[in-house]
């Protein structure tokens, strides 16, 4: 199992005011031997600004988005950033992809939160015609290239990528959506993943995996797919996890907890609700999100339960944090994307090197 750094995104509401931080992390994971840099986006600092400078300022870590969002570019947009930071980086980046929510889509992009499996999957189609420098065609009930009544023709893209094969990765949620990110997708994008849980997800990647190599003719993929947890990390000095206070230490895992449980979607629609229930927690999770959607964030996130955060996070001393290390790598996480928790900057780099030695004593780092 290799090791990620999970940039997360910034935004001024956290106390986030340095934009330079992320690219000083993504630097000291890069010397501790980490492989990639993860950057996300959500209606604060874009993704590809923060990789481009993170790729200038490093040389070896690749570099990925986790995710860009479909309804914030169109395909081809995509397809000509891809290949812009493939090249800058040294073939360094790789595409992670994600339909946003509903609250995003229609409130910051103003596009319809309809049909996300259809429209992801001819995305990619279209993404990945583009890298391949064919002439871009789609002819979908949701993508259509080029327009039919109009001066549009197709096009190719008018430069060279330096790989025409860059990973796409998917953020996928449900058992439809993971299927489909195993047949279209060469790694899986997880968060609130418990390694107890994980071999369900895994079955359902793997469905898409063998309905794309039988559409395929048998033929499998060109590189081993990729399952990425994303894993928020705390460990401490010498206290055991349950020792860890709720109130103090683990404040900021239970309100990133609430913030994605109760306030990323509506209340009819929430993957993330969706996603602690199938963790056991449904009474639990419709108190968090009611308590949310009522805007008491603080009660929210103090009715984050317990189990749910020492299931989906790095807590506790160093033994701990290994064990639960081979956990994951055991259940079939090929990368874990740690996000660093810590009261400054030193505190996060120090947690990255913390679960660094961690995984090496674990033995089952790669």
């Amino acid at each position: 199992m290799h090791l990620a750094v999970d940039l997360g995104h910034r935004s001024s509401a956290a106390g986030e005011d340095d934009p330079w931080a992320p690219v000083r992390l993504a630097q000291e994971a890069e010397r501790l031997g980490y492989r990639v840099a993860w950057a996300s986006e959500a209606y604060g600092t874009d993704a590809v600004t923060v990789l481009t400078a993170v790729a200038a300022r490093t040389s070896t870590i690749d570099v990925g988005s986790a995710v860009l969002q479909l309804p914030a570019r169109s395909a081809a947009m995509t397809a000509m950033t891809t290949a812009s930071l493939d090249a800058l980086s040294g073939g360094r980046f790789r595409l992670g992809l994600g339909v946003s929510g509903p609250q995003v889509s229609e409130g910051w992009h103003g596009v319809r939160f309809a049909a996300p499996l259809g429209r992801t999957r001819e995305y990619v189609a279209v993404v990945r015609q583009a890298l391949r420098r064919e002439q871009v065609r789609a002819d979908g009930p949701h993508l259509v290239l080029p327009l039919p009544d109009g001066p549009g023709k197709a096009l190719r893209l008018s430069v060279r990528p330096l790989r025409p094969d860059v990973p796409v990765y998917l953020a996928a949620v449900g058992p439809r959506n993971l299927e489909l990110a195993g047949e279209v997708a060469d790694g899986w994008l997880g968060v609130i993943v418990a390694p107890e849980h994980l071999p369900e997800s895994l079955s359902h990647l793997r469905a898409g995996q063998a309905r794309s190599r039988r559409e395929q003719g048998g033929a499998g993929g060109a590189r081993p797919f990729d399952v990425v947890a994303s894993v928020p990390a705390l460990p401490s000095s010498g206290a055991t996890a349950a020792e860890q206070d709720d109130a103090g230490d683990l404040a900021p895992l239970r309100a990133r907890l609430a913030l994605y449980v109760g306030g990323m979607g509506s209340r009819e629609q929430n993957f993330y609700h969706a996603l602690a229930v199938g963790l056991g927690h449904e009474r639990e999770a419709d108190l968090v999100q009611d308590l949310y959607l009522d805007r008491r964030h603080r009660e929210a996130a103090a009715a984050v339960p317990r189990a749910l955060v020492e299931a989906t996070s790095l807590l506790g001393p160093p033994a701990a944090v290994r064990d639960r290390l081979a956990a994951y790598a055991d259940a079939g996480a090929t990368t874990l994307s740690v996000l660093p928790e810590g009261r400054d900057e030193a505190e996060r780099v120090a947690v990255l090197r913390t679960v660094a030695d961690a995984l090496a004593a674990s033995g089952r780092g790669s």
